[in-house]
Formats: C-alpha cells, structure tokens, sequence
C-alpha cells in the first residue's frame, strides 16, 4: 500500500457537489408536501363540539319547532360565524328530537307542516318530498333517505346541539 493520498479528479469533485447540492435542494422542495399529508392524521380531533342553540329543555314542545343558531367556524386563518338550523321537539317517550331541515333529495329546506295537503309532516317544496315526524321518508316520494339528526346533549336546564349525524348513526 502506498503512503500517498488519492487525489480527487475535477470531474468527481463536481459530481459529489451537484449530487449533495440536488439532494440539498429535492429535500427542502419535500418538506411542505410530506408535512402537509401527515400534519392532519397528527392533529388531534376535538369533534363532537356542542353549541347553545338558546332553547331551555323545558320550553320543547311536541309540536316541531324551528331554532336556529349561530357556531364559529375556523378554514386555515379565516374565521366566520355559521347559521344553523334544526327541528326540535319531544317525541312520544318524552326525549328530545333534533333534525336537520336539509332535504336528502337536492338539499332543499323543509319544514314543519309546509303544506295543507300533509299536515304533520315535514314537506319539502322543491319536489313534493315528504317526511313523517320520525324524520323517515314517506315511500313514493323523492327523499330516499330520513332526515338527518343532530347530536345533542343538556347541560344545566338547556339544550346543545353539535354535528349532524345520519339517521341510524345518532
């Protein structure tokens, strides 16, 4: 073996310094995207939020009535306030029902005795849709699914409304 260094060619020098500078800059270019993918499945997910729609448990009739409310909503740095809209009202065994008024056929909005020919329905009158006060859809009319229901909770005498839910779900 010799005592002599190798020498490093021009062309291997400019090789090891583009190969170190492309690695450099792809992993900085990298970076945001991975970031971006696996920043959300570590965010914990509070869910579940429940807002004061302002009813007291005590004033819900068995009669359907409309509420509405308002929940701040936050989209990346933008902050607003979002109207809300449910249904509510005691059923037979005495607990709260919350519906959401969104038609499951086109999203239209129903309500509460809307038309003459269905009383003590839900009627949606975009396209005739029907809904028994369950919240299921009546058969042969366009809605193919019930209507969707609000999870809810009671704290101190008043009524929180949060997420919308599918009908089965809640």
């Amino acid at each position: 073996m010799s005592d002599e260094k190798q020498q490093v060619s021009r062309r291997q020098f400019l090789n090891y310094t583009l190969t170190g500078v492309g690695g450099f800059m792809a992993a900085g270019l990298l970076i945001s995207p991975v970031r971006m993918a696996i920043d959300p499945v570590l965010k914990s997910t509070e869910g579940g939020d429940m807002a004061n729609v302002g009813l007291a448990v005590d004033d819900i009739t068995e009669d359907p009535q409309r509420i509405d409310w308002t929940v701040d909503q936050v989209d990346g740095w933008y902050e607003s306030e979002v109207n809300r809209s449910a249904w509510v009202y005691r059923n037979e065994n005495d607990e709260i029902v919350a519906f959401s008024p969104v038609c499951k056929h086109l999203g239209c909005v129903v309500s509460w005795e809307g038309s003459e020919s269905y009383p003590n329905e839900f009627f949606c009158p975009c396209h005739n849709g029907r809904y028994y006060k369950d919240g299921t859809n009546v058969p042969g009319t366009p809605p193919l699914q019930p209507l969707d229901v609000y999870e809810q909770e009671v704290r101190d005498g008043m009524l929180f409304l949060g997420e919308v839910k599918a009908y089965g779900e809640a």
